[in-house]
């Protein structure tokens, strides 16, 4: 065939670029076919009036891009080629519909959130500065396969004094979130294929680790004082995730008689018990129970711990605390893995820790967060009443509210036209259920004072009026 594309010579764009726009567009726009051949180079030269290099190095440009190709002895032939998935014909134009304005939140409830108005920022940033200070060459080294040997230690001593949990640097591995924690540790005990027990509910962000790395999922569900023991004996489960200081969404505490059955059940099985003790500093009423790890005499538990509520989400630092022989088998079966959190972040998260700053700003927080919590509380009897029951409310930066007379999904619609954001916890659920319709869940760690007690009070106007109390929702 022959093509007659118009080169102009006056234009600054190379007759070559000119050539291969043109012959490009006519492809895209389907006006040469796949399976048209081209002139030949001397064709084409020839018609055109221009240099050989020219046509060649337009057609070596459009062979490289995939929309020629050559076949030897045959010549140079139009490739078949996906359209672009922004293309649209020429003579339709899309109609865009008008963005609807979201409602104005005026307060989000949204679990997860920190304060971080009270964080020493000025005594974080010295730290990090100090860190990059350090004399040696440990800067352009990527770190310890297993975290930096100062981060361990204050750890180790951090647990000891706060938690009751015996460890030494050793065995404590630094992981970029609890997630990682999980995702490490399935592949450690090699879970795939394999049966691993879950509260129900329980934390979403686990269950999904679990799901991705090939593990069978038994929901395990909760009674009034945490997880049913005598479900989990007949489960076959190798392994089991538990929140027991706080349980994740309900917030009761495993009292320390279920805690020792727990302990009897992974010694009798040799299962493993996850420990995630995700906000274990914020407990706001009675003395805090000894943490599963600090009972375990035959090395059954793996205790998860992680900064990100305490300290700062944004660091991406979390830690497990392995029994010996777990970790000899780690750093066989992770020889070749780096460290996943930056050294500069744990080398300032240990002299953080090391000039006790840390210790300080967690007393300053619980503190704050009682507060919080405190007006919480008030709030919800001062304005909702009878219209609610409060679950969950010894400890954490979360309570759930059970609805009397409405669905969640009701109040959630009309608290966000009021400019109140709450949430449903129904995603922490495996196996849906009815009570899951009048639960909602209200995060407070990072609205203020104001905040917390005007976004009640708008939600309690949601509420129907006059209704009896009734009881907390039935645990299986």
């Amino acid at each position: 065939m022959e093509i007659s594309p118009f080169l102009n010579k006056e234009l600054p764009e190379s007759l070559y670029m000119q050539l291969y726009h043109w012959i490009r567009k006519e492809i895209e726009d389907g006006r040469l076919m796949p399976g048209t051949k081209m002139p030949s180079i001397r064709e084409l030269t020839a018609n055109l009036n221009v240099s050989r290099n020219t046509v060649e190095t337009a057609y070596q440009q459009l062979q490289a891009e995939g929309y020629l190709e050559s076949i030897p002895k045959s010549g140079v032939w139009v490739a078949e080629i996906e359209k672009p998935v922004w293309h649209l014909p020429p003579t339709e134009h899309p109609i865009i519909p008008e963005k609807q304005a979201s409602p104005k939140v005026a307060v989000d409830f949204e679990y997860g959130n920190v304060d971080l108005d009270k964080f020493p920022i000025k005594q974080w940033k010295k730290c990090l500065t100090d860190a990059i200070d350090q004399q040696n060459n440990w800067l352009f080294q990527y770190g310890n396969k297993i975290g930096e040997f100062s981060l361990r230690k204050e750890i180790a001593h951090y647990l000891q004094q706060s938690r009751g949990v015996r460890a030494t640097p050793e065995q404590i591995l630094i992981t970029a979130g609890t997630q990682t924690s999980i995702s490490v540790l399935c592949r450690l005990l090699s879970l795939n294929g394999e049966t691993v027990a879950m509260e129900e509910p329980g934390y979403l962000g686990v269950r999904t680790v679990f799901k991705d790395e090939g593990c069978h999922l038994k929901p395990i569900p909760l009674e009034h004082d945490g997880l049913s023991v005598k479900h989990l004996q007949t489960s076959m489960a190798k392994a089991i995730y538990v929140t027991p200081s706080h349980q994740f969404p309900y917030g009761m505490v495993l009292p320390v008689a279920k805690r020792i059955q727990l302990l009897k059940w992974a010694y009798q099985t040799n299962g493993y018990i996850f420990e995630d003790d995700y906000d274990g500093e914020f407990r706001y009423r009675g003395q805090p129970i000894p943490s599963l790890k600090s009972l375990d005499e035959e090395g059954r538990v793996i205790y998860l711990g992680t900064l990100s509520k305490c300290f700062l989400p944004t660091a991406r630092l979390s830690y497990m605390v392995l029994p010996p022989s777990l970790m000899e088998l780690l750093l066989q079966k992770f020889a070749e893995y780096n460290q996943s959190v930056s050294p500069i972040i744990q080398r300032a998260v240990a002299q953080f820790m090391k000039s006790g700053e840390f210790e300080k700003h967690i007393r300053r927080m619980r503190k704050w967060y009682q507060r919080k919590h405190q007006v919480l509380l008030t709030s919800i009897q001062q304005y909702m009443d009878t219209r609610v029951s409060i679950i969950g409310e010894k400890s954490g930066l979360h309570i759930l509210l059970k609805l009397n007379g409405m669905t969640a999904s009701k109040l959630i619609e009309r608290g966000l036209s009021h400019g109140v954001k709450v949430y449903s916890p129904a995603r922490f659920w495996l196996l849906p259920n009815d009570e899951i319709e009048s639960i909602i869940m209200l995060g407070f760690g990072g609205l203020s004072l104001e905040e917390i007690e005007q976004g009640i009070r708008i939600l309690a106007s949601c509420l129907p009026k006059d209704l009896e109390k009734k009881g907390g929702p039935p645990l299986r």
